[in-house]
């Protein structure tokens, strides 16, 4: 099913998976949809509809109310087949119900980023609240904003925003960057005069800034606001600053610690730099992919604009009409990689596309080895998950020429495209293991930290998959001390989930079930997509099966159909089928599903798959499924990925050739 997302932070809408806008129709239907975000995927009662959408109902309210419903269902899921039952705009006891995935609605996601703000080092912060504010199309439930049903939630974003905006000031603040500060904390006083942290942030600003007097004057005007219009006077923190302001005292400076030095360098170099170097230089490109490398091992924004920028990056390249400047600029994303499922397969094709290209276009001198193993490196780590020979033919070759030109960095990132190809079928853990101690090894003895950490968690991932869970843990504990000393934000992601699958592999169903849910509640925030989309789910159902002797049935009831099933849904078909007791269907679901991604997960996918034809009784799909699993008979399936197991490949492998007996 296509992934629609909804909008309410404006005008209520709803776009469809290319991002498009869905025709809504008219005021009731969209009043409809937004009652039903209100209500959080829980169930609202027709008669709760009924009362909220007309003053006075008549007697074709209930009626209406259905033929709204009805009108969003063909717009929300327009391929769904007639007499199928709704996955997203479900009923279910005496109502309906909105089964949004959880980072579906845009007011949702501006709750988490701004929640999750406030436990970020002020850089990462800044950047989280900027594009969590961006969100906002305009007021909150637009048309709807004076309904008993949506005033509540209206006042909660809205307070929401403004603490936001409040943060982020705070964060500049921190950042060293006051003067750039007070004109959005100007704008922000004057249309909510009554916000007193509004009022103390502005005056240390301008503070900040070198303009105390000013700063004393936007003090005054708060308490004449106060006074004014309140009658109260200023709260201990306002009357502190104003005291704080008129004896100078130090403690409003910005501590003249690492962070503020490496704040104020910053700003006199990208002023010099800007002042210096010509619009159009190509040493402004090549110094911009540096950044944008750099950018992307930052956090959860930090990544997705770090893809953006790439992408703007390689097509100026390419304008330029110089394969080499182009090399170069591909080549500089060496940021390393750990999940083998592009965030945007969409993305990843443009840039090895235009990797291609560049190949073509160099010259055949021997002189652009280095150049060329940059280029197929970056098509092997583009290409992961595929199926395409491309992949681990770059892998090789990017490889062999790496090791001949004795380039450690060149090396570690030939061989993250090596380890991003290692997914081509079952049983590759210990290969895999082999490349991350390798990496581990290279990147101590160069100071290579980025691929220290990458090195860590592969190991972590590839001896989880073969048991060795002390290994894991011990690698998992060297990547997060790593991560710390590095400020590397999105190590924790991967350790945090391999914290989950240690009880789950050691059947402690109960504890691995929380803590997945905490896991799973950081993963919008990361910007990878690649991991977060159906993760949840498929860990829930791993969680089942790997404790439920490969039985289906004892699994079945837990399968959740309207679930966010992301890239994982044509697995899960055969199961929803079945649990609608229509075993032909599942059948022929389990048929169309196609063979596995070449990623992390493919053993996990297998055994997906194993449940379900072992309880239909399928030859043919049990024979093919015992063939792809046997290489993979000593390790624990799905743990590769280091984040879920469905148990050991052996048992499966076991319960495959009963059946097939």
């Amino acid at each position: 099913m296509e992934r629609i997302t909804f909008g309410v932070l404006g005008p209520v809408v709803a776009w469809d998976g290319a991002g498009g806008v869905l025709a809504l129709k008219g005021p009731r239907h969209r009043a409809v949809l937004a009652r039903l975000i209100t209500a959080r995927r829980r169930v609202v009662p027709v008669a709760r509809l009924v009362t909220d959408l007309w003053d006075d109902p008549g007697p074709g309210a209930v009626g209406a109310v259905q033929t709204f419903v009805a009108a969003l269902r063909r717009v929300l899921e327009p391929d769904r087949p007639a007499r199928a039952p709704a996955r997203l705009l479900v009923t279910e006891g005496p109502g309906y119900a909105l089964r949004a995935a959880p980072g579906s609605v845009d007011a949702w996601r501006f709750e988490e980023a701004v929640v999750g703000a406030a436990q970020l080092p002020p850089a990462q912060a800044l950047q989280q609240l900027e594009e969590a504010l961006e969100l906002w199309r305009g007021p909150a439930y637009a048309g709807f904003a004076d309904e008993d049903w949506a005033r509540g939630e209206c006042a909660r974003l809205t307070e929401l925003r403004l603490r936001a905006v409040e943060q982020r000031a705070q964060a500049r603040l921190d950042l060293g960057r006051a003067p750039e500060t007070v004109p959005d904390l100007d704008a922000h006083v004057a249309g909510h005069p009554w916000r007193e942290d509004g009022w103390r942030l502005l005056a240390l600003a301008l503070y900040r800034a070198g303009r105390q007097a000013d700063a004393l004057d936007a003090l005054r005007r708060a308490r004449a606001m106060l006074a004014g219009q309140l009658g109260v006077d200023p709260g201990p923190e306002l009357r502190r600053l104003e005291r704080d302001i008129l004896t100078q005292d130090p403690r409003l400076d910005l501590p003249a610690g690492p962070s503020s030095a490496a704040g104020r360098l910053w700003s006199r170099v990208a002023t010099d730099f800007d002042r210096t170097v010509a619009a159009g230089a190509r040493a402004r490109l090549e110094s911009t992919v540096g950044l944008v490398r750099n950018l992307a091992v930052t956090g959860g924004g930090g990544l997705r604009a770090a893809g953006e920028h790439r992408l703007a990056a390689v097509a100026a390249a390419e304008e330029s009409g110089d394969p080499e400047l182009t090399a170069r600029v591909i080549g500089a994303y060496d940021v390393p990689a750990i999940w083998t499922r592009s965030d945007d397969p969409e993305q990843a094709g443009r840039i090895v596309a235009a990797a291609e290209r560049t190949l073509a276009a160099l010259p055949d001198d021997g002189a652009h080895e280095a150049a060329r193993c940059r280029l197929l490196a970056t098509i092997a780590l583009e290409m992961r998950g595929t199926r395409s020979p491309r992949g681990p033919r770059a892998a090789h070759e990017a490889e062999e020429l790496a090791r001949g030109l004795d380039d450690p960095t060149l090396l570690a990132f030939a061989l993250n495209g090596a380890f991003m190809q290692s997914c081509t079928r079952a049983g590759l853990a210990a290969r895999r293991d082999a490349i991350g101690a390798e990496l581990v090894e290279l990147a101590a003895r160069h100071g290579l930290e980025n691929f220290e950490v990458l090195g860590r968690l592969i190991r972590m991932q590839a001896r989880s998959a073969l048991g060795d869970f002390p290994a894991a843990d011990a690698h998992a504990a060297a990547a997060d001390r790593l991560a710390e000393r590095h400020e590397r934000p999105l190590v924790g992601v991967f350790t945090q989930w391999y914290g989950a699958l240690r009880p789950a592999a050691a059947g402690r169903t109960r504890e691995a079930e929380a803590v997945y849910e905490v896991a799973a509640a950081g993963l919008p925030a990361a910007g990878m997509p690649g991991v977060e989309s159906g993760l949840l789910p498929l860990t829930r159902l791993s969680l089942r099966l790997a404790g439920a002797g490969t039985g289906f049935r004892q699994a079945a009831e837990h399968i959740d159909p309207d679930a966010d099933w992301g890239p994982y849904r044509p697995w899960i078909e055969p199961y929803i089928r079945l649990r609608e007791g229509d075993r032909t269907a599942a059948l022929a679901s389990l048929h169309a599903a196609p063979e596995p991604p070449a990623d992390l997960l493919y053993e996990a996918l297998c055994c997906v798959q194993a449940a379900v034809a072992l309880d239909l009784g399928d030859r043919t799909t049990l024979t093919r499924l015992h063939t792809s699993l046997s290489p993979a008979a000593g390790e624990l399936a799905g743990a590769g990925s280091g984040l879920l197991t469905f148990g050991p490949v052996a048992r499966w492998l076991a319960a495959l050739r009963q059946a097939l007996a």
